[in-house]
């Protein structure tokens, strides 16, 4: 389908740059000029030069939020290690902090006032026996939170506590559907109580009563298919067993994104997907739903109350909601841009929230400013984050975080911190103009360091599209090539936009109704489309030729089905793949066929991202960057234990000197290869 150019959003000037301590809430940071370039051997002929360029990017990344007394405590996100800080909303500086052995982000965080507890959960990278529960003492704040245990699911997305102080947990990221899982202070022990649906992917909402735990799950990542949607339990503490109290109007929604229980209510939100969220609440005697109305936009979660009224963040601010009398607005947050909120609380008539370009913001209920505290400046540790795409030109090169993108200047070093909604998961420069394809939902965003504008989102697709993965720049037609991942409805599409016309169009599932693009790669005006699936069972792996002007399909190309295309990249008469378990296809493209095959799965396990130059076609996996001959197909490896420090899968790209930009581990480096044939 083809969408109409949007009117263009831009952040405020005072959101774009930072400009030392002063700024209050934005980073500007300096390192020193590129260290000494070192070498690493690669074979035959001359030794690559690799120049690290400091940290990709460094700012105070968080991903949860919540109140207690006059201490407002912050869960880190991808920052190592990870912890919690405690400040001090009077006086503006951190008061407590702790850190976790294990785990790469929280965004699970529960208090316990009247045991003086925080209850912690965690975010994994994998599976295994490591705890993932801890809990903190806030009566001994200067002791580390302790591990308690861990919760059968990889990963923790929600906490509750109950009156009795029982904790219950959910998340998911393992084999099985998740569950809800119960922490008992009495006996120390995690139990699972159950999975209420097997079809579910996720479960990012839990809340407690003594009489009951409610559970919130469906298709939140690796939607589509045989999933479910929006799902709401009830599991009774006293009898054991779960009811289906699911309000009929969330069942179309993807998943139940948010539950707490307010002034005696269970207060119930849904993400919204092709339809605007819902927010209900319910009665926690006999479930049934007092009031419910349509949100504005397709986020709702983080509630509190002041008085009968509900507040919760979305993607775009605060909202607020007074059931009784109907009325739901957002509210005017006048120059304040919070980006996207990760708590949110009362205090004192007043609400605080958790932004995630690193302060906290107090705001009066009608919506003006009392304070911001810049966690930073108050002394959270910062610190590199893990990263996501990369992208270089014009003498700069840009690596995306969670709520930025970092300048790099190749120049003189410095490092300047732009602020904006996401993550960009990949990026090209154009012509010295950095254009990103922005999750969640964010669309594509544009800025020319020598305009001095602020970075500015020039194209919105379908809010199902949500997950930008690959970005390719077709030159025969002048268009920016995304492919996309739909997270709740399963498939995907591929975007295209034109950078003199701000045209863009967008075609949903190009390579059927199940798999998502996660490549993209062009040659000659054709572009070739590299299929992968969320679900466990399915087609995967289909390669198509498509046709970006007309929207069409030229022809397509099985590559097994075993195996999703992680990575493409084209050279000369070749199109070249990576699958998701390391195996390299070479396909002859006038002839359609497939010429060469070989096992990479010792340097490239998994995600991987290619890009050609100097005559070669080079790809980074998470442990090794490497190159293929464009002749012999033979691999070489250039720098071997990477190990880039990746957020969402490795990425590389190259400037206008075909020097390719990369992490290893955290730093951003440069690499300058010499390629024989």
């Amino acid at each position: 389908m083809s969408s109409p150019t949007p009117a263009p959003m831009q952040l405020s000037r005072r959101t774009l740059l930072a400009t030392g301590a002063a700024a209050g809430l934005f980073a500007l940071a300096q390192v020193a000029l590129p260290s000494q370039a070192q070498a690493a051997t690669t074979g035959a002929g001359r030794k690559p030069t690799i120049t690290t360029l400091g940290p990709g990017i460094v700012q105070y990344s968080l991903m949860s939020g919540g109140r207690v007394g006059d201490i407002y405590y912050v869960g880190s996100r991808t920052l190592d290690p990870a912890g919690v800080v405690g400040v001090d909303l009077t006086s503006g500086k951190v008061a407590q902090q702790t850190t976790l052995e294990t785990g790469y982000a929280i965004q699970a965080l529960a208090a316990d006032p009247d045991r003086n507890a925080l209850y912690i959960g965690v975010l994994q990278k994998s599976e295994g026996a490591q705890a993932n529960l801890y809990r903190w003492d806030l009566s001994a704040p200067n002791l580390p939170a302790a591990p308690i245990g861990r919760i059968g699911d990889r990963d923790v997305r929600d906490l509750s506590v109950a009156p009795d102080g029982t904790l219950f947990a959910v998340g998911g990221g393992s084999a099985t559907a998740p569950a809800l899982w119960q922490w008992s202070p009495a006996t120390g022990s995690v139990t699972s109580l159950g999975i209420p649906d097997a079809t579910a992917t996720l479960a990012r909402a839990v809340a407690a009563t003594d009489a009951h735990a409610y559970f919130g799950a469906g298709s939140t990542l690796g939607g589509g298919g045989s999933t479910s949607r929006a799902s709401l339990y009830a599991y009774d503490r006293a009898k054991g067993g779960f009811t289906d109290i699911t309000p009929v109007r969330m069942l179309p929604d993807p998943s139940i994104r948010e539950l707490a229980v307010l002034n005696g209510d269970l207060v119930v939100s849904t993400a919204g997907a092709a339809e605007p969220t819902k927010l209900a609440v319910l009665s926690t005697d006999d479930h049934s739903v007092r009031a419910i109305i349509t949100s504005i936009g397709k986020t709702a979660k983080n509630f509190t109350a002041v008085g009968d009224t509900i507040y919760c963040a979305n993607e775009t601010g605060v909202l607020a909601w007074a059931p009784a009398a109907a009325t739901l607005e957002q509210l005017d947050l006048g120059l304040l841009d919070l980006g996207e909120i990760w708590g949110l609380d009362a205090r004192g008539g007043n609400l605080v929230a958790a932004s995630g370009y690193g302060f906290l913001g107090e705001i009066t209920t009608a919506g003006s400013t009392v304070q911001t505290i810049d966690l930073s400046a108050a002394g959270a540790p910062v610190s590199a984050q893990t990263c996501m795409g990369v992208a270089a030109g014009g003498g700069f090169a840009y690596v995306g975080g969670n709520g930025g993108i970092a300048r790099h200047d190749l120049a003189t070093g410095e490092v300047v911190n732009l602020l904006l909604p996401g993550e960009a998961k990949d990026a090209e420069v154009l012509d010295g103009v950095l254009y990103t394809g922005q999750y969640s939902g964010q669309g594509i965003w544009r800025y020319d360091p020598r305009s001095g504008a602020p970075i500015t989102r020039v194209a919105s697709f379908p809010s199902t599209q949500n997950r930008p993965l690959d970005t390719e720049w077709d030159a025969s037609h002048g268009l920016l090539l995304v492919a996309a991942q739909a997270d709740t409805e399963g498939g995907g599409s591929i975007w295209t936009y034109d950078p003199a016309t701000g045209a863009n169009t967008c075609t949903v599932n190009p390579i059927d109704d199940i798999q998502l693009v996660r490549a993209v790669a062009v040659a000659d005006g054709v572009a070739y489309l590299g299929g992968d699936n969320a679900q466990k069972t399915g087609p995967r792996g289909t390669i198509v030729a498509w046709d970006p002007v007309s929207r069409t399909e030229l022809w397509r190309l099985e590559t097994g089905g075993a195996n999703g295309i992680a990575s493409l990249e084209t050279q000369g008469r070749h199109l070249f793949a990576l699958t998701l378990r390391g195996t390299l296809i070479v396909i002859d493209r006038p002839t359609r066929a497939i010429v060469h095959t070989a096992d990479l799965r010792s340097i490239c396990p998994g995600f991987s991202a290619m890009k050609a130059a100097r005559g070669a076609v080079y790809a980074v996996s998470d442990s090794t960057l490497f190159r293929i001959d464009r002749r012999s197909f033979a691999v070489t490896v250039v720098v071997p234990e990477i190990d880039g420090g990746w957020y969402s899968g490795p990425h590389l790209n190259i400037d206008e000197d075909e020097a390719i930009y990369t992490l290893r581990g955290r730093d951003l480096v440069k690499v300058v290869d010499f390629p024989q044939s």
